[in-house]
């Protein structure tokens, strides 16, 4: 069994994936950790905090961060043309959920579940890196405790998607994510180079609500909208992206990978590009040096991940 703490900011593949992570018969969901991104931090707890009693999960739900760790980074609108106004595509929510919060701010969390499972868990990340950041920043030695951080983020060989060279969950907070990269822990991302290309289509998710049970019928309801947004990257369908990094967690043998040292821009025109200085290239000294080889996805079998996405997601 995989041990997970799913950090995220649902979100409409936020969701998704939470449901996967949820129903695979090889992932022990422990908690989940919220963060701002697709949404303020109070929609995106308030959203985790829904899910949570929709679909009947056990794990604990902890507040998470709602400003980057440079506080002088300017916030830009959330955005609602992706994932609705209220991060789920719009489909009816209640503004509170009578369930409780774990006490505990998200890396607080973080932190005390990794020290009670030392080498056991594996922090599944797709949205901004903040909760890692500042769990690292006041317990740098969990770093030597996880088992290993997969997240969804970042873009290397392919365009990014909130400018030509970054991707939204990196370019949300750059200095975060760059502090997650250069940890000496194992970090696997998958990034836009893998998940710009599986994708879901509408037909094939109303097939999946057809024979599923009430929570895939929710995610088909709440996925209409995201798939509208992406009309201009896909045929009537969507990217699939955070399901991707959970799918890693249990199929890893569906990626290509390269591995390397990772460094984020931060600030300038390439704000919040990820780099890769790929193991056996050789370069004149540079801030690469000395940095953990971390594991970027270049390739993935997209049609089987989608086929165990399914086939998860239709386990009750």
């Amino acid at each position: 069994m995989h041990k997970v703490i799913y950090d995220t900011d649902p979100g409409v593949d936020d969701a998704m994936a939470l449901l996967f992570l949820h129903r695979h018969p090889e992932i022990d969901l422990i908690g989940i950790t919220t963060i701002f991104g697709n949404a303020s931090i109070e929609t995106t707890t308030r959203n985790a905090l829904f899910l949570k009693r929709e679909w009947n999960i056990a794990a604990p739900v902890a507040k998470g961060a709602s400003v980057t760790i440079d506080p002088k980074r300017h916030e830009r609108p959330w955005p609602a043309m992706v994932h609705g106004e209220n991060g789920l595509g719009d489909m009816p929510v209640p503004d509170v959920i009578d369930l409780p919060l774990d006490p505990r701010p998200a890396h607080h969390f973080i932190i005390e579940t990794v020290r009670a499972n030392p080498g056991e868990v594996t922090l599944v990340a797709v949205g901004r890196m903040t909760n890692l950041a500042l769990a690292l920043k006041e317990d740098p030695e969990i770093a030597g405790l996880v088992k290993d951080v997969v997240i969804m983020g970042g873009n290397f060989y392919v365009p990014g998607n909130v400018s030509p060279v970054a991707e939204a969950n990196i370019h949300g907070d750059p200095e975060a994510a760059d502090i997650v990269m250069t940890a000496p822990w194992k970090v696997v991302v998958i990034g836009l180079d893998v998940t710009a290309i599986t994708t879901m289509s509408r037909s094939y998710l109303g097939e999946m609500a057809a024979r599923g049970d009430k929570a895939v019928k929710q995610l088909d309801e709440l996925s209409q909208s995201y798939i509208d947004f992406y009309k201009h990257a896909v045929e009537d369908g969507m990217m699939v992206h955070d399901s991707c990094a959970s799918v890693y967690v249990v199929a890893p043998e569906l990626f290509k990978t390269i591995t390397g040292a990772v460094r984020v821009v931060c600030g300038g025109i390439a704000d919040g590009q990820t780099v890769i200085k790929q193991d056996g290239r050789r370069f004149p000294p540079g801030d690469w040096d000395g940095l953990p080889s971390q594991i970027v996805a270049t390739g993935i079998e997209s049609e089987k991940v989608i086929g165990l996405i399914r086939e998860t997601l239709l386990r009750v």
